[in-house]
């Protein structure tokens, strides 16, 4: 049975102050995450808390870590339906929704205050490891994953793709969302669902 509908918006919420900030620009991320990361990278290397080493040796390590987070949280957080109204509520919010509407371009990155938390977290949590020269950059790193997970994601919604790699990412994420929803959870890459054993390829 379908269980989605094809081209069209909704509406998440009934009180517009919810509605208005579960949507979000697909440039919101990049307006604010950029200028962040080459903030935050150039004060660390500015004060000689990291150095270039490290830096070209970990933000790709962050940026591949973000990938293997990215597989985690769709698979376990975001398609967790819950055991009762509550959880299943929160699953139609956080995940439920887009699968019942993906065309929905209003809602196809994560909103701001979803990254801005989870980042902060995760940024708390390697500040009391008290190890800036490793920690400042797999950070750096990690955003930029994040950054290139919501770009794809939107892509593969919003825009016809043009290269090789485009349309099989794209194959890839349609076939999540309209042939099997227990495969297929990388979105910006596939190498997590193939050592996963997750991936299903659309012929």
């Amino acid at each position: 049975m379908k269980e989605y509908t094809r081209h069209q918006r909704a509406r998440m919420f009934e009180s517009d102050f919810f509605e208005f900030f579960s949507k979000v620009h697909p440039a919101a991320p990049f307006i604010l995450w950029i200028p962040v990361t080459v903030a935050v990278l150039g004060y660390g290397l500015g004060l000689h808390l990291t150095n270039w080493t490290m830096t070209l040796a970990l933000v790709p390590t962050g940026f591949f870590t973000w990938q293997v987070m990215e597989y985690f949280i769709h698979k376990k957080a975001f398609h967790w339906q819950g055991i009762g109204p509550i959880s299943r509520r929160f699953h139609d919010i956080v995940h439920g929704f887009h699968h019942k509407y993906p065309d929905d371009d209003t809602r196809l990155v994560m909103p701001l205050a979803v990254s801005i938390s989870l980042s902060s977290l995760v940024g708390l949590g390697f500040y009391f490891l008290h190890r800036p020269e490793l920690t400042i950059p797999l950070w750096v790193g990690l955003v930029c994953g994040y950054l290139f997970y919501d770009f794809t994601h939107w892509a593969t919604h919003f825009r016809k793709p043009v290269t090789r790699w485009g349309k099989v990412i794209r194959a890839h994420h349609m076939s999540h969302h309209f042939a099997d929803i227990d495969t297929n959870f990388g979105i910006s890459n596939r190498w997590v669902d193939r050592v996963m054993g997750t991936l299903r390829v659309r012929k």
